[in-house]
């Protein structure tokens, strides 16, 4: 007899693709925006594991949005956003 595999999840839930990962990794490449970080405004949460960055986009549209980094990070570095359009809210 073949031997039992064991999943986490139902078969059920374990259907084909219906896109290649090429297309896939094309689509996230679209939505990324790469942006560079300006100026470390300070920590937040809970634990200060999270510290609020000004980033500049790299599209040459020079705007700048404040957004908060989980993780080390420093001036200089290259952030890539999943989503561009939301701004922290700034530290009290």
């Amino acid at each position: 007899s073949p031997p039992h595999l064991f999943f986490s999840h139902p078969p059920y839930i374990m259907a084909k693709a219906t896109k290649t990962q090429e297309e896939i990794v094309a689509e996230d490449q679209e939505q990324v925006k790469l942006t560079r970080v300006l100026k470390c405004l300070g920590r937040t949460g809970a634990r200060g594991g999270i510290t609020q960055v000004r980033v500049e986009f790299l599209d040459g549209s020079g705007r700048s949005i404040i957004r908060n980094v989980k993780g080390p990070v420093r001036e200089g570095d290259i952030l890539a956003l999943l989503e561009s359009e939301r701004e922290a809210r700034r530290l009290r």
